[in-house]
């Protein structure tokens, strides 16, 4: 996982009140405009703009596309990200090539892989595009995948990918608050301390993978023991439950909860409907709550041309894809020169655990303490 930043006192690394005035339009309400980045240089630029404007935003770091491999030939991705999500990027990308064919097939990550091990020798998919690094670990460890070059894997640090996969973006986890009701010396800097130490209303989404996930990484860092504990704690507090961690956040932003445990994108989607929403993000130190996740790619072990295939996945690293990610659904870009949207840590600045990403896909057991602790999951 990302390393912390020694320069950064304990206060500074982990609260960062969320942006309002950067934040730009949600990309999936824009077209599709191959237009330059914006800014001074933009008519000098080769960085092409995928979906909405910057609001801005500089021109990204990173290499453009223009400075990439050609794709040429035909392609099967099989992508556990949503279209509603990546599409637009999907079919950028698609469209710089005149002779280059993409066929995607969208579906759940774990159901991909499932079918890429039941399609046998035979699966047409070329890439596996995943929204967790536990779905690419798992098809890594049925040996379905292709070693990627170092050319490739040398693109993001060495926490975000295997010989196998590479991460594309990231995710953290955070505790949203309502700066109406509290400040930032307010919230307690470990998760564990939650909610003996924290006198307002808590909201989470427990029946949502990203929360499913965040407690499965508390069951491993902390033990399944200290986990029942602190679930039965967080229930006897009397919890507030949500359909998913976007819900959690607004709840909070309209007065009706305190705080919660989501993922950090989903408070900047609040704040992107309204840049004056009472909540801001708080990050916990090297704990369960810190947690940062990763979406990637893997070149499966059954690609026709593994050299397009992995270009393919290089692409999906590339500053207009990097930015886009920042821009559209208010990921962590995994490029150190693509910044994120909102006045967010870096990733560096980030105290996360030392954890493998791989094991946050092993629910069952979770699951299972979960509903012994009480959870409605």
């Amino acid at each position: 996982m990302p390393e912390t930043d020694p320069s950064s006192d304990g206060t500074d690394r982990r609260r960062f009140l969320a942006a309002t005035g950067a934040l730009g339009a949600l990309g999936a309400a824009g077209c599709l405009d191959r237009l330059p980045g914006g800014g001074d240089d933009a008519t000098e630029s080769t960085v092409g703009q995928i979906g909405s404007g910057r609001a801005g935003r500089g021109l990204p770091g990173g290499t453009p596309i223009a400075e990439m491999p050609d794709l040429e030939g035909e392609l099967t991705v099989y992508s556990g990200r949503g279209e509603f999500l990546v599409g637009e990027l999907v079919s950028y990308i698609d469209e710089q090539y005149d002779d280059f064919s993409l066929t995607v097939r969208y579906a759940g990550s774990t159901d991909l892989v499932n079918q890429i091990a039941n399609e046998g020798e035979g699966s047409p998919a070329d890439v596996f595009y995943s929204v967790n690094a536990g779905s690419l670990g798992a098809l890594a460890d049925a040996g379905r995948t292709q070693a990627l070059s170092e050319e490739v894997t040398g693109m993001v640090r060495e926490e975000f990918r295997t010989d196998q996969w590479i991460g594309t973006s990231g995710r953290a986890r955070t505790v949203p608050y309502n700066t109406d009701e509290f400040s930032e010396e307010d919230l307690p800097s470990s998760v564990m301390a939650y909610p003996e130490e924290f006198s307002g209303d808590l909201g989470w989404a427990p029946s949502y993978g990203s929360c499913q996930a965040f407690v499965t990484a508390m069951r491993l860092i902390e033990g399944p023991e200290a986990t029942r504990s602190w679930l039965e704690a967080v229930v006897e507090s009397g919890i507030a439950s949500y359909p998913d961690e976007f819900a959690a956040c607004q709840a909070i932003a309209d007065g009706e909860i305190d705080a919660a445990f989501t993922n950090h994108y989903y408070i900047q989607r609040v704040l992107d409907g309204n840049p004056e929403a009472s909540i801001a993000t708080a990050f916990t130190e090297g704990d369960a709550g810190a947690v940062f996740n990763v979406a990637g790619a893997a070149v499966v072990d059954t690609a026709s041309d593994a050299t397009l295939a992995e270009n393919f996945v290089r692409h999906l690293l590339s500053a207009e894809a990097q930015d886009y990610f920042a821009r559209t659904t208010f990921e962590y870009p995994l490029i150190p020169d693509v910044e994120p949207i909102g006045d967010l840590p870096t990733i560096d600045e980030l105290d996360v655990p030392d954890i493998d990403l791989t094991q946050l896909s092993d629910l069952e057991p979770t699951i299972d303490l979960m509903r012994d602790a009480g959870v409605e999951v």
